[in-house]
């Protein structure tokens, strides 16, 4: 069997190339399948969030759609990295469990962050540089892409059992 080095460099090089591509393409067609405005994105995943105050505690609420697979008792971490500060967000409960998406091979993983009042502020689009998600085994790191806060962060029609207890009641 013959083969040259530069054929086997040219292989590898291309499949870096390729998973480039299907990763930019997967994370394209999550934006386009969803309702609502991503905050920001990382390779496979896509990360969608708000604000929230109940009972006069503040949450940073993020719903991340893609590949992370998570099951964990310890809870999770959040770090938001600014131009001159960096935000260590703890969630606010232990147990967080990635939930199946209807008719894809996508997971969707809800998780709310306690975040103190005066670092509300401090979240805004011009500042927030990245955003690194650590989970058990998980690091993500997430770039901030152009468009905002979602207001609803609704699940509806995601899941077979979406409670849309996250949005907000509307008059009528």
């Amino acid at each position: 069997m013959k083969f040259s080095i530069n054929k086997l460099r040219s292989a590898f090089s291309n499949s870096k190339t390729t998973n480039d591509s299907v990763a930019a393409s997967y994370v394209d067609d999550i934006i386009k399948d969803v309702e609502g405005v991503p905050f920001a994105i990382s390779d496979t995943n896509v990360m969608y969030a708000g604000l929230s105050e109940l009972a006069g505690y503040h949450y940073f609420k993020t719903i991340i759609i893609g590949t992370l697979q998570l099951k964990t008792f310890k809870g999770a971490t959040l770090i938001i990295n600014g131009s001159d500060y960096k935000l260590e967000l703890k969630s606010d409960m232990e147990e967080l469990e990635s939930e199946a998406t209807i008719g894809s091979d996508r997971r969707l993983t809800r998780i709310d962050f306690e975040i103190d009042k005066d670092a509300i502020s401090k979240i805004s689009r011009e500042s927030v540089q990245s955003i690194e998600f650590s989970a058990k085994k998980n690091h993500l790191t997430f770039s901030i892409i152009e468009g905002g806060y979602d207001e609803g962060l609704s699940t509806a029609g995601l899941l077979e059992d979406a409670n849309d207890i996250d949005e907000p009641a509307k008059d009528h």
